[in-house]
């Protein structure tokens, strides 16, 4: 969809409203909005009055609507469309429902009769609640609104839900809201096609979205980036965090990376926060319309509370917000304020010695603003000013908007509990530069999610979808452990030395390759062959090679004798899965036993690079042993790394077969003497 349509949608100079009620709470948007232009009414039936003249079809117009409320029966509805459509209209909101959410045949047939109807024409819907433009004061709406019109900058929030876009209106959080748009069933116009034409509106700040699925995640991936090099940052929330993947799998890692895992990821090293709640997307989008995502998330907080102080330290520590101690050149000004009365430390309860002393709060709050961290936050909540006398309150919050101006960290103000800061706070902060942030936990998220954007955006990394380019039909087979090993070795993975003979040859063959040895029964219905007993390790002599041989031959007419690696520092699990949106996704993690008993994972997305692999295996908690634990050697994480690479470059290669590929475990020996794959599964689809 281009530019050009969806602007005469958005910015209409003329709005035709099709239908009964709900489109006489549209045309009273329009005035509380402050909509200049013409409001067409039409209704088969009604009758005109002396306010409201009502036509009786589209036909009947005496110009052409650039945007359109289509409220009438769902099986009216393309039959007004094509009307549009002739007339050369600029667009349409498809409020009626009953079409593909419905999966009906009536609503499939009804779906594309709709999509032919319309022709080109831009629209919203199916099943949408429809738009508001603040910055240009237009609201195809059909219910309150609340915001501010004639905005100069703002976010563009973007739903999938009609309510959630109304309780996001409706939060007393003073987030700046320029677009407020629903897309209902994305028939036409879905996410990533308002994300990518809403990059070039430079009163645009931020994108926050409210996400059940992604359409495209090709063209998903694609506006992310057109944001991300606009400049304007992406927050959401997603749901389905605990729906069961439909998926099926023989490994681990594709039952490691569910569904919901993979789109975590993307996220992750997309730049995109993601968000739990409604009240932390707004926060987070008060941080990013403010001056976008912060450097990073080095962050002091402070306030004239202990309480206050102890509360932050505990509520952020299972986020990766870092609370470094202040420098010492800073602590000694900080000390000349404050008297040795006062301990400096980070959290940073300043007590409430100055708290009268408005000069001193200034200098207090100049320092800590230029102390070196990202984000600087003043914890305070304010009394009700219809019931108190908030005076002093007020004059702190100002000594830090005040003292934070021209600093380079980034300013905020944040209260305890969400209803403890007032709309005159909250628009003063705004105005200044400084974040009002509100909820003690909410705040401390967003701070967080913009610093992780930060992050991302200073390592200039790109995710680059790895995805099959036709749709995969064949049957799936798996090659058996001692093919896999084979192929992946060609690739670099290092595997032990083995062969794969008959049971009567075990013995000899076992005394060829060295004891000790592992024996493994071979065959392509064996992929979990420790769950049957076809595997036996430690065998150590002749006698114990035949008489594992001859329990193996119960399974299978073929036995893989292999060298056992016993001197291990970790096992890691390395797989590729690929995800039915996203494609090819890597997954690391705590191998062997540990695999089902710790679900110590991590999923990456491509491009897998050496700097991604080992900064994924750093947040696992085998990474400890990798390290060297309690006396014990550090593994060859470099060899480690190589060998997962190798894997990545198989998979690549078969991208258009590859279902499952897991290597379980990479046996990490100590530093210097490298990893050895023990254990493969890969699964391919056939006749691709």
């Amino acid at each position: 969809m281009s530019a050009r349509p969806i602007d005469r949608l958005l910015v209409p100079k003329s709005v035709a409203l099709v239908g009964g009620t709900w489109t006489d709470a549209v045309a009273k948007s329009c005035q509380t909005i402050g909509f200049a232009g013409p409001v067409w009414r039409i209704h088969p039936t009604r009758t005109s009055t002396a306010d409201t003249h009502y036509y009786r079809s589209v036909d009947e117009l005496p110009g052409v609507p650039d945007a359109t409320f289509l409220a009438a029966p769902n099986r009216d509805v393309p039959e007004v469309a094509a009307a549009l459509s002739r007339r050369g209209a600029g667009g349409f909101v498809c409020f009626a429902a009953g079409f593909s959410e419905i999966a009906t045949p009536e609503g499939v047939r009804l779906t594309g009769e709709l999509e032919e109807a319309a022709g080109e024409l831009p629209f919203f819907g199916p099943n949408c609640y429809g738009f508001i433009n603040f910055f240009d004061r237009v609201a195809l709406w059909p219910d309150q609104v609340v915001g501010e019109p004639g905005l100069k900058r703002g976010v563009a929030l973007i739903c999938q839900s009609g309510t959630i876009s109304l309780n996001l209106m409706f939060s007393q959080r003073s987030l700046p809201i320029g677009y407020l748009i629903t897309v209902g069933n994305q028939q036409r116009l879905a996410l990533e096609d308002l994300i990518e034409l809403m990059c070039d509106d430079p009163r645009v700040t931020a994108f926050g979205l409210y996400v059940e699925g992604i359409q495209d995640p090709v063209r998903f991936a694609r506006a992310v980036d057109k944001a991300r090099a606009a400049g304007k940052p992406i927050a959401l929330v997603k749901t389905g965090r605990t729906a069961a993947a439909a998926r099926t799998t023989q490994s681990h890692t594709g039952a490691l990376a569910g569904v919901d895992v993979v789109f975590d990821a993307y996220c992750r090293e997309a730049g995109i926060a993601r968000l739990d709640s409604l009240g932390a997307l707004c926060e987070t989008l008060k941080v990013l319309h403010a001056g976008g995502p912060l450097p990073g998330r080095r962050v002091l907080i402070l306030g004239a509370s202990g309480g206050d102080m102890a509360m932050t330290a505990d509520t952020a520590r299972d986020l990766g917000l870092e609370f470094p101690a202040i420098e010492p050149d800073s602590v000694g000004r900080l000390r000349d304020i404050l008297s040795e009365r006062v301990t400096i430390a980070n959290p940073f309860d300043f007590h409430t010695y100055i708290w009268f002393d408005l000069p001193k709060l200034k200098a207090l709050f100049s320092e800590t603003a230029r102390a070196g961290f990202d984000a600087v936050g003043f914890m305070v909540d304010c009394p009700p000013p219809e019931m108190t006398d908030p005076k002093s309150y007020y004059e702190a919050i100002d000594q830090f908007i005040e003292g934070a101006q021209g600093a380079p960290s980034r300013g905020a103000v944040i209260s305890s509990l969400p209803e403890s800061m007032a709309e005159v706070t909250r628009r003063a902060c705004l105005s200044q530069g400084v974040v009002p942030l509100q909820g003690q936990r909410d705040a401390l998220v967003a701070l967080d999610a913009a610093g992780a954007i930060g992050e991302v955006w200073r390592s200039q990394r790109h995710v680059t979808l790895i995805r099959p380019a036709t749709a995969r039909t064949g049957a799936v087979r798996a090659l058996t452990e001692a093919q896999g090993k084979e192929a992946l070795a060609r690739y670099g993975l290092r595997v032990p030395a083995a062969r794969v003979v008959t049971p009567a040859d075990v013995s000899a063959t076992a005394a060829a390759v060295g004891f000790p040895v592992v024996l493994k029964a071979v065959g392509e219905h064996l992929q979990h062959k420790s769950e049957v007993g076809g595997v036996i390790v430690n065998v150590r002599s002749p006698d114990e090679a035949a008489a594992g041989a001859a329990k193996l031959a119960t399974l299978s007419d073929r036995v893989l004798v292999e060298e056992m690696i016993n001197d291990g520092v970790a096992e890691i699990l390395v797989g590729v899965t690929v995800d039915a949106q996203f494609g090819q996704v890597l997954v690391l993690g705590a191998g062997g036993i540990m695999t089902e008993l710790w679900h110590d994972t991590v999923t990456l997305l491509p491009p897998f690079t050496p700097a991604a692999i080992e900064a994924g295996l750093r947040r696992l908690t085998v990474w400890k042993l990798l390290e060297g634990f309690r006396g014990k050697p550090a593994g060859d994480v470099g060899a480690l790394v190589e060998a997962t690479l190798a894997i990545t470059r198989y998979a690549a290669d078969h991208v258009e077969t590859l279902t499952e590929l897991d290597v379980n475990p990479i046996i990490v020996r100590p530093a210097g003497r490298g990893a050895v794959a023990v254990d493969t599964l890969i699964r391919l689809v056939e006749g691709n």
